[in-house]
């Protein structure tokens, strides 16, 4: 199960670091977990300011 990033996102980047996988890029309006690479790891959800981010 991958985690995602909703839509309280505010494209900070504090995320995309973290992920050991590079499972995290920049979209057009907030920050995008690739489901197929995410590890479920959870290293991102806990830097997130505004807790954008959640398992799915």
């Amino acid at each position: 199960m991958a985690f995602v990033i909703n839509d309280e996102c505010i494209s900070c980047g504090a995320c995309e670091p973290e992920c050991p996988v590079e499972a995290i890029s920049e979209g057009d309006s907030q920050f995008n977990i690739d489901p197929d690479l995410c590890i479920d790891c959870g290293a991102c959800e806990p830097v997130c300011p505004v807790e954008a981010i959640s398992p799915e």
